[in-house]
Protein backbone atom coordinates (compact mmCIF):
# COMPACT_ATOMS: atom_id res chain seq x y z
CA UNK A 1 0.00 0.00 0.00
CA UNK A 2 2.58 2.31 1.11
CA UNK A 3 4.57 2.18 -1.97
CA UNK A 4 1.87 2.44 -4.53
CA UNK A 5 0.86 5.73 -2.83
CA UNK A 6 4.02 7.30 -2.66
CA UNK A 7 4.75 6.66 -6.48
CA UNK A 8 1.03 7.36 -7.37
CA UNK A 9 2.16 11.24 -8.24
CA UNK A 10 3.97 11.07 -11.73
CA UNK A 11 0.60 9.27 -13.35
CA UNK A 12 -1.29 12.59 -13.47
CA UNK A 13 0.19 12.81 -17.20
CA UNK A 14 -0.94 9.63 -18.45
CA UNK A 15 -4.80 11.10 -17.53
CA UNK A 16 -3.86 14.94 -18.33
CA UNK A 17 -6.15 16.94 -16.39
CA UNK A 18 -4.28 19.96 -16.89
CA UNK A 19 -4.97 19.00 -20.81
CA UNK A 20 -8.65 18.12 -20.25
CA UNK A 21 -9.05 21.52 -18.12
CA UNK A 22 -7.57 23.74 -21.14
CA UNK A 23 -9.85 21.62 -23.06
CA UNK A 24 -13.10 22.80 -21.00
CA UNK A 25 -12.03 25.90 -21.11
CA UNK A 26 -11.96 26.32 -25.20
CA UNK A 27 -15.23 24.57 -25.29
CA UNK A 28 -16.92 26.52 -22.92
CA UNK A 29 -15.99 30.08 -24.63
CA UNK A 30 -17.74 27.82 -27.65
CA UNK A 31 -20.55 27.52 -25.46
CA UNK A 32 -20.81 31.05 -24.71
CA UNK A 33 -20.95 32.07 -28.01
CA UNK A 34 -24.32 34.46 -29.17
CA UNK A 35 -24.84 32.15 -32.16
CA UNK A 36 -24.13 28.88 -30.37
CA UNK A 37 -27.61 27.50 -30.48
CA UNK A 38 -27.84 28.34 -34.07
CA UNK A 39 -26.51 24.82 -35.23
CA UNK A 40 -28.31 22.45 -32.62
CA UNK A 41 -26.74 19.58 -33.36
CA UNK A 42 -23.26 21.00 -33.57
CA UNK A 43 -23.79 22.42 -29.59
CA UNK A 44 -25.62 19.24 -28.53
CA UNK A 45 -22.24 17.25 -29.53
CA UNK A 46 -19.94 20.16 -28.02
CA UNK A 47 -22.67 20.06 -24.69
CA UNK A 48 -21.81 16.19 -24.05
CA UNK A 49 -18.05 16.45 -24.99
CA UNK A 50 -17.66 19.04 -22.35
CA UNK A 51 -20.06 17.46 -19.73
CA UNK A 52 -17.84 13.84 -20.23
CA UNK A 53 -14.69 15.99 -19.88
CA UNK A 54 -15.64 17.98 -16.68
CA UNK A 55 -17.06 14.46 -15.26
CA UNK A 56 -13.65 12.77 -16.07
CA UNK A 57 -11.64 15.85 -14.47
CA UNK A 58 -13.53 16.13 -11.33
CA UNK A 59 -13.01 12.10 -10.77
CA UNK A 60 -9.39 12.53 -11.25
CA UNK A 61 -9.17 15.69 -8.36
CA UNK A 62 -11.43 13.19 -6.49
CA UNK A 63 -9.09 10.30 -7.13
CA UNK A 64 -6.39 12.77 -5.83
CA UNK A 65 -7.94 13.89 -2.92
CA UNK A 66 -8.56 10.16 -1.63
CA UNK A 67 -4.50 9.14 -2.19
CA UNK A 68 -3.69 11.85 -0.61
CA UNK A 69 -5.79 11.18 2.73
CA UNK A 70 -4.70 7.38 2.11
CA UNK A 71 -0.61 8.76 2.51
CA UNK A 72 -1.84 10.05 5.82
CA UNK A 73 -2.88 6.98 6.86
CA UNK A 74 0.04 5.49 5.95
CA UNK A 75 2.45 8.34 8.11
CA UNK A 76 -0.01 7.74 11.01
CA UNK A 77 0.23 3.87 10.68
CA UNK A 78 3.98 4.04 10.76
CA UNK A 79 4.03 6.05 13.87
CA UNK A 80 1.68 4.76 16.03
CA UNK A 81 1.07 1.05 16.37
CA UNK A 82 -2.11 1.00 18.37
CA UNK A 83 -3.91 3.72 16.12
CA UNK A 84 -2.31 2.21 13.03
CA UNK A 85 -4.29 -1.34 13.14
CA UNK A 86 -7.60 0.84 13.34
CA UNK A 87 -6.13 2.93 10.75
CA UNK A 88 -5.25 0.47 8.59
CA UNK A 89 -8.45 -1.58 8.75
CA UNK A 90 -10.26 1.25 7.52
CA UNK A 91 -7.51 2.34 4.78
CA UNK A 92 -7.44 -1.10 2.92
CA UNK A 93 -11.31 -0.76 1.73
CA UNK A 94 -10.83 2.16 0.56
CA UNK A 95 -7.49 1.67 -1.22
CA UNK A 96 -9.17 -1.37 -3.07
CA UNK A 97 -12.07 1.42 -4.29
CA UNK A 98 -8.89 3.81 -5.20
CA UNK A 99 -7.18 0.92 -7.34
CA UNK A 100 -10.76 0.23 -9.06
CA UNK A 101 -11.27 3.95 -10.26
CA UNK A 102 -7.74 3.91 -11.17
CA UNK A 103 -8.01 1.18 -13.51
CA UNK A 104 -11.57 2.56 -14.83
CA UNK A 105 -10.12 5.86 -15.78
CA UNK A 106 -6.37 3.89 -16.91
CA UNK A 107 -8.64 2.26 -19.61
CA UNK A 108 -10.14 4.95 -20.68
CA UNK A 109 -7.41 6.94 -21.04
CA UNK A 110 -6.56 4.68 -23.70
CA UNK A 111 -9.67 5.47 -25.56
CA UNK A 112 -8.16 8.35 -27.78
CA UNK A 113 -9.70 7.95 -31.23
CA UNK A 114 -12.02 10.33 -32.61
CA UNK A 115 -14.76 7.87 -33.01
CA UNK A 116 -14.00 6.13 -29.89
CA UNK A 117 -16.48 8.28 -28.03
CA UNK A 118 -19.73 7.13 -30.32
CA UNK A 119 -22.10 4.82 -29.15
CA UNK A 120 -21.12 1.47 -30.67
CA UNK A 121 -23.66 -0.93 -33.42
CA UNK A 122 -23.21 -4.77 -32.66
CA UNK A 123 -23.75 -8.16 -34.83
CA UNK A 124 -23.08 -11.54 -34.34
CA UNK A 125 -23.59 -14.00 -36.59
CA UNK A 126 -22.81 -17.75 -36.10
CA UNK A 127 -20.89 -19.67 -38.58
CA UNK A 128 -20.92 -22.87 -39.91
CA UNK A 129 -22.70 -25.54 -37.84
CA UNK A 130 -25.86 -25.02 -37.58
CA UNK A 131 -27.34 -25.54 -34.31
CA UNK A 132 -23.91 -25.64 -32.25
CA UNK A 133 -22.64 -22.13 -33.82
CA UNK A 134 -26.32 -20.28 -33.14
CA UNK A 135 -26.47 -21.42 -30.03
CA UNK A 136 -22.79 -20.02 -29.30
CA UNK A 137 -23.83 -16.86 -30.79
CA UNK A 138 -26.72 -16.58 -28.74
CA UNK A 139 -23.95 -17.20 -25.49
CA UNK A 140 -22.20 -14.45 -27.17
CA UNK A 141 -25.19 -12.08 -26.94
CA UNK A 142 -25.62 -13.01 -23.54
CA UNK A 143 -22.50 -12.19 -22.73
CA UNK A 144 -22.50 -8.83 -24.40
CA UNK A 145 -25.54 -7.85 -23.13
CA UNK A 146 -24.51 -8.46 -19.58
CA UNK A 147 -21.44 -6.65 -19.90
CA UNK A 148 -23.02 -3.66 -21.25
CA UNK A 149 -25.59 -3.91 -18.15
CA UNK A 150 -22.82 -4.14 -16.05
CA UNK A 151 -20.92 -1.24 -16.96
CA UNK A 152 -23.76 1.11 -17.27
CA UNK A 153 -24.25 1.23 -21.18
CA UNK A 154 -28.11 1.18 -22.43
CA UNK A 155 -29.10 -1.71 -25.40
CA UNK A 156 -31.04 -1.01 -27.73
CA UNK A 157 -31.99 -4.86 -30.12
CA UNK A 158 -32.00 -3.55 -33.30
CA UNK A 159 -32.61 -6.61 -35.34
CA UNK A 160 -32.22 -10.41 -34.41
CA UNK A 161 -33.59 -13.89 -36.40
CA UNK A 162 -33.76 -17.18 -34.19
CA UNK A 163 -32.60 -20.16 -35.26
CA UNK A 164 -35.08 -22.97 -35.82
CA UNK A 165 -34.69 -24.93 -33.03
CA UNK A 166 -32.04 -23.17 -30.71
CA UNK A 167 -29.52 -20.27 -30.89
CA UNK A 168 -29.69 -17.12 -33.30
CA UNK A 169 -29.23 -16.89 -36.68
CA UNK A 170 -28.19 -13.40 -36.27
CA UNK A 171 -27.80 -10.49 -34.44
CA UNK A 172 -27.78 -6.58 -34.50
CA UNK A 173 -28.00 -4.50 -31.42
CA UNK A 174 -26.89 -0.47 -30.21
CA UNK A 175 -24.71 -0.14 -27.71
CA UNK A 176 -25.10 3.48 -25.85
CA UNK A 177 -23.22 5.00 -23.80
CA UNK A 178 -19.72 7.23 -23.92
CA UNK A 179 -17.04 4.91 -25.37
CA UNK A 180 -19.22 1.99 -26.23
CA UNK A 181 -17.55 1.94 -29.39
CA UNK A 182 -14.22 2.34 -27.52
CA UNK A 183 -14.28 -0.41 -25.88
CA UNK A 184 -16.52 -3.15 -27.95
CA UNK A 185 -13.68 -2.61 -31.00
CA UNK A 186 -12.03 -4.79 -29.14
CA UNK A 187 -14.79 -7.81 -29.45
CA UNK A 188 -14.12 -7.59 -33.42
CA UNK A 189 -13.23 -10.69 -35.21
CA UNK A 190 -14.12 -14.62 -34.40
CA UNK A 191 -14.97 -16.24 -31.60
CA UNK A 192 -14.19 -20.05 -30.77
CA UNK A 193 -16.43 -22.38 -28.63
CA UNK A 194 -14.51 -25.82 -27.12
CA UNK A 195 -17.54 -27.50 -25.36
CA UNK A 196 -19.25 -30.69 -24.46
CA UNK A 197 -22.27 -30.40 -27.10
CA UNK A 198 -25.81 -30.44 -25.24
CA UNK A 199 -27.07 -31.03 -28.66
CA UNK A 200 -25.01 -34.11 -29.19
CA UNK A 201 -26.68 -37.85 -27.50
CA UNK A 202 -23.36 -38.85 -27.63
CA UNK A 203 -21.83 -36.18 -25.61
CA UNK A 204 -18.98 -35.66 -27.48
CA UNK A 205 -16.49 -32.64 -27.86
CA UNK A 206 -17.65 -29.99 -30.53
CA UNK A 207 -16.19 -26.54 -31.75
CA UNK A 208 -18.08 -23.80 -32.63
CA UNK A 209 -17.19 -20.05 -34.48
CA UNK A 210 -19.10 -16.81 -34.66
CA UNK A 211 -17.79 -13.82 -35.92
CA UNK A 212 -18.81 -10.18 -34.28
CA UNK A 213 -18.16 -6.81 -35.45
CA UNK A 214 -18.82 -3.79 -33.90
CA UNK A 215 -19.32 -0.26 -35.34
CA UNK A 216 -19.25 3.20 -34.15
CA UNK A 217 -22.75 4.86 -34.83
CA UNK A 218 -22.09 7.96 -36.32
CA UNK A 219 -23.66 11.48 -35.74
CA UNK A 220 -26.25 13.04 -38.65
CA UNK A 221 -23.92 15.53 -39.27
CA UNK A 222 -20.58 13.21 -39.50
CA UNK A 223 -20.01 13.16 -43.32
CA UNK A 224 -21.00 9.11 -44.64
CA UNK A 225 -21.99 10.25 -48.78
CA UNK A 226 -24.77 7.48 -49.00
CA UNK A 227 -26.93 8.34 -52.38
CA UNK A 228 -30.20 6.70 -53.11
CA UNK A 229 -29.16 6.27 -56.47
CA UNK A 230 -26.69 3.77 -54.85
CA UNK A 231 -28.99 1.52 -52.69
CA UNK A 232 -31.21 -1.56 -53.47
CA UNK A 233 -34.19 -1.77 -51.13
CA UNK A 234 -36.11 -4.79 -50.87
CA UNK A 235 -38.99 -5.43 -49.01
CA UNK A 236 -40.28 -8.76 -47.48
CA UNK A 237 -42.44 -10.51 -44.92
CA UNK A 238 -40.84 -10.92 -40.97
CA UNK A 239 -40.29 -14.08 -40.06
CA UNK A 240 -41.13 -15.26 -36.42
CA UNK A 241 -42.33 -17.33 -33.65
CA UNK A 242 -45.67 -17.99 -35.67
CA UNK A 243 -48.70 -17.86 -34.20
CA UNK A 244 -50.48 -14.43 -33.39
CA UNK A 245 -46.43 -13.07 -34.19
CA UNK A 246 -46.62 -13.92 -37.58
CA UNK A 247 -46.13 -10.43 -39.30
CA UNK A 248 -48.81 -10.73 -42.69
CA UNK A 249 -47.17 -7.55 -44.41
CA UNK A 250 -43.79 -6.58 -46.42
CA UNK A 251 -42.85 -4.91 -43.67
CA UNK A 252 -39.09 -5.76 -43.18
CA UNK A 253 -36.47 -4.04 -45.03
CA UNK A 254 -33.17 -5.08 -46.61
CA UNK A 255 -31.18 -2.11 -48.03
CA UNK A 256 -27.96 -3.01 -50.54
CA UNK A 257 -25.22 -0.30 -51.00
CA UNK A 258 -23.93 -0.91 -54.51
CA UNK A 259 -20.76 0.18 -54.88
CA UNK A 260 -19.73 -1.31 -51.70
CA UNK A 261 -22.14 -4.67 -51.59
CA UNK A 262 -22.54 -3.91 -47.82
CA UNK A 263 -25.79 -5.54 -47.01
CA UNK A 264 -28.60 -4.69 -43.97
CA UNK A 265 -31.61 -5.97 -42.89
CA UNK A 266 -34.22 -5.19 -40.51
CA UNK A 267 -37.27 -6.63 -39.65
CA UNK A 268 -37.70 -6.44 -35.49
CA UNK A 269 -40.35 -3.40 -36.36
CA UNK A 270 -43.85 -4.02 -37.44
CA UNK A 271 -43.38 -1.09 -39.65
CA UNK A 272 -42.25 -0.96 -42.56
CA UNK A 273 -41.00 2.74 -41.91
CA UNK A 274 -39.38 2.07 -38.43
CA UNK A 275 -37.43 -0.79 -40.13
CA UNK A 276 -36.23 0.93 -42.74
CA UNK A 277 -34.40 4.08 -40.61
CA UNK A 278 -32.82 1.60 -38.31
CA UNK A 279 -31.78 -0.05 -41.83
CA UNK A 280 -30.29 2.96 -42.60
CA UNK A 281 -28.86 3.72 -38.87
CA UNK A 282 -26.89 0.62 -39.59
CA UNK A 283 -25.76 1.20 -42.84
CA UNK A 284 -24.42 4.45 -42.36
CA UNK A 285 -22.17 2.68 -39.00
CA UNK A 286 -21.33 0.12 -41.39
CA UNK A 287 -20.10 2.84 -44.34
CA UNK A 288 -17.91 4.71 -41.44
CA UNK A 289 -16.25 1.58 -40.16
CA UNK A 290 -15.42 0.68 -43.83
CA UNK A 291 -13.84 4.25 -44.65
CA UNK A 292 -11.90 4.04 -41.00
CA UNK A 293 -10.48 0.75 -41.83
CA UNK A 294 -9.71 1.79 -45.78
CA UNK A 295 -8.01 4.67 -43.72
CA UNK A 296 -6.24 2.14 -41.34
CA UNK A 297 -4.49 -0.01 -44.22
CA UNK A 298 -2.81 3.19 -46.07
CA UNK A 299 -1.53 4.49 -42.77
CA UNK A 300 0.04 0.82 -42.40
CA UNK A 301 1.53 0.97 -45.86
CA UNK A 302 2.84 4.33 -45.48
CA UNK A 303 4.64 2.83 -42.23
CA UNK A 304 5.70 0.50 -44.06
CA UNK A 305 4.28 -1.59 -40.72
CA UNK A 306 1.88 -5.01 -41.41
CA UNK A 307 -1.00 -4.77 -38.83
CA UNK A 308 -3.51 -7.11 -38.27
CA UNK A 309 -7.11 -6.84 -39.53
CA UNK A 310 -9.49 -8.46 -36.98
CA UNK A 311 -12.04 -8.94 -39.25
CA UNK A 312 -12.46 -12.53 -40.43
CA UNK A 313 -9.49 -14.02 -38.06
CA UNK A 314 -9.81 -15.82 -34.73
CA UNK A 315 -9.52 -13.97 -31.73
CA UNK A 316 -10.65 -15.56 -28.70
CA UNK A 317 -11.07 -19.08 -27.62
CA UNK A 318 -13.11 -20.26 -24.73
CA UNK A 319 -12.93 -23.92 -23.82
CA UNK A 320 -14.62 -25.38 -21.92
CA UNK A 321 -13.64 -28.96 -22.12
CA UNK A 322 -11.17 -31.19 -21.56
CA UNK A 323 -10.08 -27.64 -19.60
CA UNK A 324 -11.36 -24.34 -18.98
CA UNK A 325 -9.97 -21.31 -19.99
CA UNK A 326 -10.46 -18.20 -22.28
CA UNK A 327 -7.60 -16.65 -24.16
CA UNK A 328 -7.31 -13.68 -26.69
CA UNK A 329 -4.96 -14.85 -29.53
CA UNK A 330 -4.04 -11.66 -30.08
CA UNK A 331 -2.43 -10.52 -26.31
CA UNK A 332 -1.94 -13.52 -24.68
CA UNK A 333 -4.00 -12.84 -21.81
CA UNK A 334 -5.72 -15.76 -20.49
CA UNK A 335 -8.76 -16.17 -17.67
CA UNK A 336 -9.56 -19.61 -16.07
CA UNK A 337 -12.71 -18.30 -15.27
CA UNK A 338 -14.77 -19.12 -18.03
CA UNK A 339 -18.16 -18.77 -16.34
CA UNK A 340 -17.42 -15.14 -15.12
CA UNK A 341 -16.53 -13.89 -18.91
CA UNK A 342 -19.53 -15.25 -20.34
CA UNK A 343 -21.66 -13.72 -17.98
CA UNK A 344 -19.69 -10.05 -19.21
CA UNK A 345 -16.69 -9.87 -17.13
CA UNK A 346 -14.64 -9.14 -20.19
CA UNK A 347 -13.02 -6.07 -19.71
CA UNK A 348 -9.45 -7.51 -18.82
CA UNK A 349 -9.57 -8.98 -22.32
CA UNK A 350 -10.63 -5.25 -23.56
CA UNK A 351 -8.11 -3.44 -21.62
CA UNK A 352 -5.18 -5.85 -22.83
CA UNK A 353 -6.09 -5.08 -26.33
CA UNK A 354 -6.18 -1.33 -25.67
CA UNK A 355 -3.28 -1.78 -24.48
CA UNK A 356 -1.60 -3.07 -27.10
CA UNK A 357 -2.61 -0.94 -29.61
CA UNK A 358 -0.97 2.18 -27.51
CA UNK A 359 1.74 0.40 -27.74
CA UNK A 360 1.97 0.00 -31.19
Amino acid sequence: MQGLLRNSRPWGGIFDPAGKSAEIERLERAASAPDFWNKPDKAQEITRKLSLLRERVERFRKLESRIRDLEAAVELIEEDEKLGTELLAESIPQLREVEKTLETLELEALLGAEEDILNAIVTIHPGAGGIESQDWAQMLLRMYTRWAERSGFYTEMLDIQYGEEAGIKSATFAVEGPYAYGYLKAETGVHRLVRISPYDASSRRHTSFASVFAYPEVEDEVEVEIEEKDLRIDTFRSSGAGGQHVNVTDSAVRITHLPTGVVVTCQNERSQHKNRATAMRILRARLYELKMKEKEEELAKIQGQKKEIAWGSQIRSYVLQPYRLVKDHRTGHEVGNVDAVLDGDIDDFMQAYLVGRRDE
